[in-house]
């Protein structure tokens, strides 16, 4: 394991000259939890620590417009739509910028156009915008190691999913209906955040493929190419800033948050977000 511990160039708190920017990062796979940056949370974004962080900056009178740089593939559809509801409550107060790093795809970019403005780099992986759910039927490799399940259900979709058998025809139209049902509020809030997109535009590109962040933009799903200092340079022409605006943070965690903070609830959210990443989620739609 290698753990790296360094001093934060960004600072929460105090009163800019011309006014404060607040960054806030969205780092790794989006997951229901708190993810609050000890050791063992890195590359989950904890929905609650995300919210957490910006509700706090649109509450501080200081703060003049919010950065998101969101550096994410993907993850927990529901992880996804809080962080998006909570972006919306925030713009009806602060102009809102995301900056997208390596990546920002599926749910990455479901909160990512909750936001006024949005930059990519020219090279950024966006887009993927589409819902899966992936199980596996491992009732062939249980009879050649010799294992039986046996499975005593309540009902006859209690066990809907499960690796010992096949779905039914009926269970996968269950299935399909529930990936059907959040694609459609996936879409709906695109459109909904890229105010210039019609729903059938919106629809034509949420395919699932990939986008470069040039061709996000040639296509309306980006608005700007650049990097941080161009997102900086956004927020500030946005929230009416004149001169340099002074950057602070709201997700650096302390030495002692690292090394002796909620660690339990930290290994917990660094499991849920590994296995989110790597493993099928059975009956949880994801976003990635």
């Amino acid at each position: 394991m290698l753990l790296l511990i360094g001093s934060a160039a960004l600072t929460a708190g105090g009163g800019g000259r011309f006014g404060n920017v607040a960054v806030i990062h969205v780092e790794g796979v989006i997951a229901c939890s708190g993810g609050k940056g000890g050791p063992f949370s890195a590359g989950v974004a904890g929905s609650d620590t995300i919210i957490d962080q910006l509700a706090r900056a649109n509450k501080d009178k200081n703060v003049k417009a919010i950065i998101l740089r969101i550096n994410s593939p993907g993850g927990s559809a529901a992880a996804s739509q809080e962080i998006y509801q909570e972006i919306r409550r925030a713009a009806g107060k602060k102009k809102i910028v995301v900056s997208m790093g390596d990546v920002a795809a599926s749910g990455g970019y479901y909160i990512a156009c909750a936001a006024d403005t949005i930059v990519a780099n020219p090279a950024t992986m966006t887009g993927s915008i589409g819902v899966i759910m992936e199980l596996q039927n491992m009732e062939k490799l249980f009879g050649k190691i010799g294992l039986a399940p046996e499975t005593v259900k309540s009902g006859p979709f209690k066990d809907i999913g499960s690796p010992s058998r096949a779905l039914t025809q009926e269970e996968r139209r269950i299935l399909q209906g529930m990936i059907d049902q959040v694609y459609n509020q996936f879409v709906d809030d695109v459109t909904r955040g890229r105010k210039k997109m019609t729903r059938e535009g919106v629809k034509k590109l949420a395919d699932g493929r990939i986008y470069t962040g040039q061709q996000a933009k040639e296509l309306g799903l980006v608005d700007e190419l650049g990097g941080m200092r161009a997102a900086v340079r956004a927020a500030a022409r946005l929230s009416g800033i004149k001169g340099e605006p002074s950057i602070v943070s709201y997700d650096t965690p302390s030495l002692i948050d690292m090394l002796m903070g909620t660690v339990t609830t930290s290994i917990e959210s660094a499991i849920t977000g590994a296995l989110e990443s790597t493993l099928p989620p059975r009956g949880l739609p994801a976003m990635r």
